[in-house]
């Protein structure tokens, strides 16, 4: 367990450094949003390409590890909706709050989940980690568009969830790399010696954005709603990852991923969509906040007990 906790020290030092210097006022809000585009339209994606186009994993394998996720992000989202006459009815919780919460429990930070996976595992972590990209960003982005579509009357079109996929950067990276991998194109080397450089920028800058990102001062709000919304996040979806991993018998690093993909925080994302579709962004801030703040404890015993 220590020597898990250890190995991430790096990561939550790299997310404080981020808060520290945001504070220093060393860079500008938009210097900030530049970095985090940087990494999101840039680095990222060039990390995913080299890393599925030059990644060695059967066929069968990803098969099986994909219907773990799959039936990890099915579970939360039915048991989530489940929960939501509860929470209406016995909480006084609001569609747009239970939207928020609904984002919290589903979605993940892919900055954190790739950026632990590169420090612990490399290029064989990160190349499990594309693929849990590549099965998870399409279906979360449907379900959590087309529920605050539903909840909060904003009209989106079948047409406008399909442009959101196509536009993604690690959709696209995701198939740009597996399509040079199965082809056999591969990555020639200079190409990757370049997409080497730029994705290794990606971890580092990735984490101080995430520190950057961090509203202290807003954590005591919604105190109720942001305790429920950060343990179903931090522990159930994890616990439907080690379920889904025993039901399709995959284990080891595979395993792993998947824990810690279940494990990290809601998407920082999940803010600017809760803003524009008319949830509440305020609770999705807190949200985000906490379960960052919270899974520096709970991510090391996730890691530690999907070793075993």
């Amino acid at each position: 367990m220590l020597s898990v906790f250890y190995s991430l020290i790096p990561v939550i030092l790299t997310i404080l450094l981020g808060f520290w210097l945001k504070r220093l006022s060393l860079f500008s809000d938009e210097t900030w949003r530049g970095f985090e585009n940087l990494c999101y339209f840039v680095l990222f994606p060039t990390l995913l390409v080299k890393t599925l186009a030059t990644a060695k994993i059967g066929t069968g394998e990803v098969l099986l590890f994909s219907s773990v996720i799959l039936f990890a992000i099915g579970a939360m989202s039915l048991l989530m909706l489940v929960l939501y006459p509860i929470l209406k009815n016995g909480f006084s919780v609001t569609p747009q709050q239970y939207t928020s919460l609904f984002q919290g429990a589903t979605r993940w930070h892919g900055f954190i989940a790739l950026s632990i996976v590169g420090f612990l595992y490399g290029d064989e972590g990160v190349a499990y980690m594309a693929i849990t990209m590549a099965v998870i960003i399409p279906p979360l982005n449907i379900i959590n568009v087309s529920l605050l579509a539903l909840l909060t009357d904003k009209e989106v079109s079948g047409l406008d969830v399909v442009k959101k996929l196509i536009a993604n950067p690690f959709i696209l990276a995701c198939a740009i790399g597996a399509f040079l991998n199965l082809s056999g194109i591969g990555l020639p080397v200079p190409f990757y010696s370049v997409f080497d450089i730029l994705g290794g920028g990606a971890l580092g800058l990735g984490l101080l954005a995430v520190g950057a990102g961090l509203h202290l001062g807003m954590i005591r709000d919604h105190k109720v709603l942001v305790g429920f919304g950060s343990a179903i996040r931090l522990l159930g979806m994890p616990l439907f990852m080690f379920l889904g991993a025993w039901l399709f018998d995959i284990e080891g690093i595979g395993r792993t991923v998947a824990v810690i993909a279940g494990a990290v925080p809601t998407a920082s994302t999940a803010y600017v969509l809760a803003r524009q579709m008319g949830g509440d962004a305020p609770l999705m801030a807190n949200l985000i906040t906490v379960q960052i703040l919270a899974a520096v404890i709970t991510l090391p015993g996730m890691i530690w007990l999907a070793g075993f």
